[in-house]
């Protein structure tokens, strides 16, 4: 396994966002966690929701004075092919996994395993599918806390899947999901489940303030018309974000509004090898339609280009079919910029519809609220004045952080009794 460095933060510096209760309360189980260590462990160190939440949440939780350490799996392309099998298989895509590819996967995760013998943690947290059997492998005597997070929607998930990986996480000591609703009811998991939703981080870059007429510039390199409308979805190049789809509605939009544009951003993860191929779907889809810009982080794509198209965009779509939750919603409308997301999983846990954006099941309940969001200006910067102060009271890094925190320091208070 390889240890993540990162860029050190100041949680002093994320005061100015969180209420007076907040910083009480964090204060307490900051206290509650003095010299306890913390490992967190996941498939990728770039590229997807998880990493990029990681990349926020561990430096502000180490400037608080809780040790925490990032520990990214190594795996070579056929593993990595069989997780996102699992990942489209607890999302609900038919299927089964074969022999080999069972022996794929253990063989990956007890290589992984390997460097557990030499850790001291009180707490592990292994973020989904990919290393979740490690703990099959833990050293005898081992100490520490195990935590299963679970970033994916998993509310109708294909039970033969579910029924493999529920060998691993039964044996952990708690689980988190997203919602209530990803506990599968046919094999929920025995040991204590929490529910901690994913936040974004006002500092960083992504996220900062930008000023509009320099967004603007920015998405202009990319062949963008800046003084034409422009409709955009942020998002990995996936079935279940549904491109194909966005760009439907988009066309439904453009015979009602010709002067319109679509944005279609992404980056491409490294646990993540169909990326490539639903990258071509998508652009073939597009077609010779110039209009359509389709732009990764190969074409020079970073944190701050997407920031501007956030910005610069006068509609944000998320057309997500399956969601564990959806960071680019909760990034939209963090910049006042109205956002249009499928009515899934934890999309609906950002999006009030009508008050803070508008939920769709269709290609065409897409081009409709895209039609009245472009022609309604007054009504596109009340909901998304709306879901700006919804972001920051339920999903800035400081509200995960406290959910982590406080979560640990209930495992420690439970072994206390157990004593």
């Amino acid at each position: 396994m390889e240890l993540i460095s990162l860029q050190p933060k100041n949680y002093r510096d994320y005061l100015p966002f969180i209420d007076e209760d907040t910083e009480d309360d964090l204060e307490f189980f900051i206290r509650g966690m003095k010299g306890k260590r913390v490992a967190m462990v996941s498939a990728t160190a770039y590229g997807g929701g998880v990493a990029e939440k990681l990349h926020s949440l561990i430096p502000l939780i180490n400037s608080m004075g809780v040790e925490m350490d990032w520990w990214v799996i190594k795996g070579e392309l056929d593993f990595f092919k069989v997780t996102k099998k699992m990942h489209n298989g607890l999302q609900g895509e038919p299927g089964f996994l074969t022999e080999e590819e069972i022996a794929t996967y253990l063989k990956c995760n007890r290589f992984n395993a390997g460097w557990l013998k030499n850790w001291d943690y009180d707490f592990m947290v292994v973020h989904d599918p990919q290393p979740a059997a490690l703990i099959e492998d833990r050293p005898a005597g081992d100490r520490a806390h195990w935590i299963w997070r679970c970033h994916i929607d998993t509310s109708s998930p294909n039970q033969e899947y579910w029924s493999f990986l529920y060998r691993y996480i039964k044996q952990y000591s708690a689980t988190i999901f997203t919602l209530e609703d990803y506990i599968n009811r046919e094999l929920p998991p025995p040991n204590l489940n929490t529910f901690i939703t994913p936040s974004i981080d006002p500092l960083a870059l992504k996220n900062i303030p930008l000023e509009e007429e320099e967004a603007l510039k920015i998405v202009a390199r990319y062949g963008v018309e800046t003084d034409r409308p422009l409709i955009s979805q942020i998002s990995r190049f996936d079935p279940w974000k549904d491109p194909l789809g966005v760009i439907e509605a988009y066309k439904i939009v453009k015979k009602e509004f010709p002067a319109v544009q679509l944005a279609l951003v992404g980056s491409m993860a490294a646990d993540d090898p169909e990326g490539w191929d639903y990258l071509y779907h998508t652009l073939r889809r597009a077609g010779d339609d110039y209009d359509i810009k389709v732009v990764t982080n190969f074409n020079g794509v970073t944190d701050l280009e997407v920031n501007a198209f956030q910005i610069a965009s006068d509609v944000l779509i998320q057309k997500s079919l399956r969601e564990g939750f959806g960071l680019t919603v909760a990034e939209g409308l963090w910049k006042e910029t109205p956002v249009i997301g499928g009515n899934a999983g934890g999309i609906r846990l950002q999006i009030e519809d009508g008050v803070t954006g508008f939920l769709v099941d269709t290609v065409e309940e897409c081009a409709e609220k895209a039609l009245i969001l472009l022609r309604n200006p007054l009504l596109a910067r009340q909901v998304a004045a709306a879901g700006k102060e919804k972001v920051r009271r339920q999903f800035l890094v400081t509200k995960n952080a406290l959910d982590y925190l406080q979560l640990f320091f209930s495992l420690l208070r439970q072994t206390t009794v157990e004593k």
